[in-house]
């Protein structure tokens, strides 16, 4: 190895890129050294559930592709590091895997490249280690905190099967359970509620096979737009406003569930589902102990956050 090599192998990075990847889209920025972002944008979703497939892995290197055609213009032959957040990501094969696929497109400073699952640099977004709790609610919900020594902790976020209670797919779901229930008791019982009209209307129509369509046939992402119907007929539909406060009242309890492990500290809730009415807030203070605070963060921009995070200590690629 020559002298020149030996240099360029342990250079600190010129730029840092930070990776917010979900399966809708990836969301990018690239800083300089002094921490501003300079550049951002989007491109497709990535998950890290793709790695265990060609297709998938190659769908991924297409994607990234496009993102360094994006990034390549600004930064020239410069040596970047990479924060990068993948929902799905734990197997250090797909870890090695995607750090392959990265250096195909990128020039990357080795040592520098740090791939973790999404919610860690969501969590540092919102918070340093060990400071407080994130309660994250999108299609799913998940409520995390990150210690001081870097370790990963969890609270829900175990899928639709097994909760993911307060977030945009749970709402859905409910709500569509409740006006079918309704109709079991009394046909046509979806004339008089604001909200089973507009759900009903958004899958395609009042009659069963509709709903069971769209319910059975949807992804998640799909049926958790639903939830929108709810926010919407909330201020006429009194069952809408109480799904919507259990479902504040929900997340709430993936904080609390932290607390009676690591203590009191300060709780962020964010997400889009969040976003959705504010009667969630107000579920949310509601079911709130009086010693934990909290505070709602629409948009954390942890791409932006991750970018900045390159010239950092390691961030934690435990889930």
């Amino acid at each position: 190895m020559s002298a020149a090599e030996t240099t360029a192998d342990i250079e600190e990075p010129v730029w840092g890129l930070g990776l917010d990847a979900g399966g809708t889209q990836t969301r990018w920025a690239l800083a300089g050294r002094n921490g501003a972002i300079v550049a951002q944008g989007q491109v497709g979703g990535m998950s890290g559930l793709q790695l265990t497939s060609p297709t998938g892995i190659e769908e991924i290197r297409s994607t990234l592709q496009i993102l360094a055609a994006a990034v390549l213009p600004l930064i020239g032959t410069q040596r970047v590091g990479v924060v990068a957040g993948f929902t799905g990501l734990g197997d250090p094969g797909s870890e090695l895997t995607l750090r392959e696929l990265l250096g195909s497109v990128l020039p990357l400073a080795p040592g520098h490249v740090t791939l973790t699952n999404d919610m860690t640099i969501a969590y540092r977004a919102a918070f340093a280690p060990g400071e407080g709790y994130l309660v994250y609610a999108g299609t799913g919900s998940i409520a995390t905190f990150l210690d001081i020594e870097g370790h990963f902790h969890r609270a829900g976020g175990r899928g639709p099967a097994l909760g993911d209670e307060g977030g945009g797919y749970w709402i859905a779901v409910q709500a569509m359970a409740l006006v079918w229930r309704n109709e079991d008791r009394m046909p046509g019982a979806w004339r008089t509620s604001a909200m089973a009209q507009q759900i009903l209307a958004a899958v395609g129509g009042e009659d069963w096979a509709n709903s069971r369509s769209f319910i059975y046939g949807s992804d998640r992402g799909t049926i958790g737009k639903l939830a929108l119907q709810v926010a919407a007929s909330a201020p006429d539909d009194e069952a809408a406003r109480q799904l919507l406060l259990r479902a504040g009242n929900a997340l709430a309890h993936l904080a609390v569930c932290l607390a009676q492990r690591f203590g009191p500290r300060p709780v962020v809730l964010a997400g889009r589902a969040q976003c959705l009415s504010p009667l969630i807030e107000q579920g949310f203070r509601q079911a709130l102990p009086g010693e934990l605070t909290m505070r709602c963060v629409p948009d954390l921009q942890a791409h932006c956050v991750a970018a900045t995070l390159v010239w950092d200590k390691p961030v934690t690629s435990s889930a």
